[in-house]
């Protein structure tokens, strides 16, 4: 069902990982089951151990970045691929196993109906939730979700979900704006400044499958103060409003069809000579 619903888009899926060499192969084989007609793009982060070759032998895109550039950093890599290839649609993933793909459907519905331009997997939603937080990293996302929610004016309960269906428009914003440390919370203001529509929806989510979260202990703390900055500042930043406009050169008698043409913005990075990365 979810294939033929889907069918007509060029569908991208983005998986951010370092070290995940334990659990890339079963996140990029649940996607594929969900959407498989979606490429599967995963973004290397400079692994030290066998991420990029589970993920290629797993059927995934592999883009290997040169240094570690962190979360932000692989998730705009990913952005920018996705607008140069020009994909309508991204799935974002953890590349954890952290988030379930049979919520894929329900996102990518929300995004094809016109009701939002991001939607975010929230797992304070639902009742279905596995994953343990700690009570110190729970009152955080917490004070970042009233954060988020003062700053847009649009309430928010899991603004550090990295779980997300992005339309052209908000790949566009992000894919220059995205901050390259802890993207998530600075992201949702970014493209509240963009004049683009958010929504959540419940997602299930689960502790990672194996290994460890980089977030523990006197980081937790670091996080909460660097994170509450960032969305402060982002939200003082000049962001271009997005003009939404049609394009009907493929299908001019066919509006519904049509595809749609982007603000253009410029940023380093944009061309194959700015960047390192290799695509494999």
């Amino acid at each position: 069902m979810a294939a033929a619903m889907f069918r007509s888009e060029r569908i991208m899926a983005l998986i951010p990982a370092y070290n995940e060499e334990e659990n890339i192969s079963t996140v990029v084989h649940g996607i594929h089951q969900v959407l498989p007609q979606a490429d599967i793009v995963v973004i290397d982060d400079c692994s030290t151990d066998g991420t990029g070759e589970v993920a290629r032998r797993s059927g995934a895109i592999v883009v290997r970045l040169p240094s570690n550039l962190g979360i932000g950093g692989a998730v705009q890599t990913g952005l920018k691929f996705a607008r140069e290839h020009e994909y309508d649609m991204i799935i974002r993933l953890d590349g954890d196993g952290q988030h379930d793909p049979q919520d894929i459907p329900a996102l990518f519905a929300t995004i094809k109906s016109g009701k939002a331009d991001a939607v975010f997997g929230s797992r304070f939603m639902g009742k279905d939730s596995t994953m343990t937080i700690p009570i110190s990293r729970r009152l955080g996302i917490k004070i970042f979700a009233f954060l988020v929610s003062v700053l847009t004016g649009e309430k928010a309960t899991d603004t550090t979900s990295g779980y997300m269906c992005l339309n052209r428009y908000a790949i566009d914003v992000l894919a220059d704006y995205l901050p390259q440390d802890y993207p998530e919370v600075e992201g949702r203001v970014i493209l509240h400044k963009a004049g683009l529509t958010t929504l959540e929806l419940p997602a299930h989510m689960r502790s990672r499958m194996a290994g460890i979260s980089s977030i523990n202990g006197w980081r937790s703390i670091y996080y909460a103060v660097k994170v509450s900055i960032a969305a402060l500042i982002g939200a003082m930043k000049e962001i271009p409003v997005v003009q939404k406009e049609l394009d009907y050169d493929s299908h001019p008698a066919n509006p519904t069809t049509g595809r749609y043409r982007n603000q253009s913005y410029s940023a380093a990075g944009d061309h194959t000579t700015d960047t390192e990365a290799q695509t494999t």
